[in-house]
């Protein structure tokens, strides 16, 4: 972090700003269940980070089934997540205190996601904090999902900031490796019960909670 003048910070949404893994996997099993699938609900966390319609083709190729409709599956298991969302959606530890330090800092505030518009408009009515982002980014409709940096590439476009000046904040190994990739410094905050895994290595900072973020950017400004 000493080497660069650090210009914005883009957040991934699911597991970084709201607690919705549950929620995703959750509805990830119940809809893939329903279609004859033999997987857990733990088998889910392989697809944590990966655009929905790349979740679907994931499990196809695993476990193909009769009258594979990508966009359909897909829409099922979002809707369902949306309504979660909205209903028992909770935020994560420290997310206004997070947003609150990178405002007070002058940073810009960019949200780079692989979830589809409709649960980036769940999240933002649940947590109110839609007018705090100068650029909230989806790679709904973009060729590839994370792990291609395309999505962060755009958030940093949309910022007018070069990548390099851009610090993310992900969850998910497959967010990590988008991020590296748009050549972005990286803060990781992985599950409790990931956190120990050596691939988080990858990362330049891993925290347990985004309450240790205000400190981290303090360290970074002093350095």
């Amino acid at each position: 972090m000493s080497q660069i003048n650090l210009a914005a910070v883009i957040f991934d949404m699911d597991g970084v700003l709201i607690d919705s893994e549950p929620s995703w996997q959750a509805a990830e099993y119940k809809v893939l269940s329903q279609l004859g699938l033999p997987i857990s609900l733990s088998d889910t966390e392989q697809t944590t980070g990966l655009r929905i319609d790349q979740v679907v083709e994931y499990w196809y190729r695993r476990h193909p089934w009769k009258g594979y409709d990508n966009a359909a599956t897909a829409e099922a298991i979002v809707t369902q997540v949306a309504g979660e969302i909205l209903s028992h959606g909770e935020v994560m530890s420290g997310v206004k205190e997070a947003l609150e330090a990178c405002k007070q800092r002058g940073l810009k505030l960019g949200l780079a996601t692989s979830s589809p518009t409709l649960l980036i408009d769940a999240v933002m009515q649940k947590l109110a904090i839609r007018e705090l982002f100068d650029a909230i980014v989806s790679a709904e409709a973009l060729a590839l999902g994370k792990p291609h940096p395309e999505v962060y590439l755009n958030c940093a476009k949309a910022l007018g900031v070069t990548p390099s000046q851009c610090l993310a904040v992900e969850d998910s190994f497959n967010g990590l490796i988008a991020a590296r990739a748009a050549n972005m410094h990286t803060v990781v905050i992985p599950a409790p019960h990931e956190a120990s895994q050596a691939r988080w290595a990858a990362a330049h900072q891993q925290l347990t909670s985004l309450k240790e973020f205000a400190d981290y950017l303090a360290q970074c400004a002093a350095k």
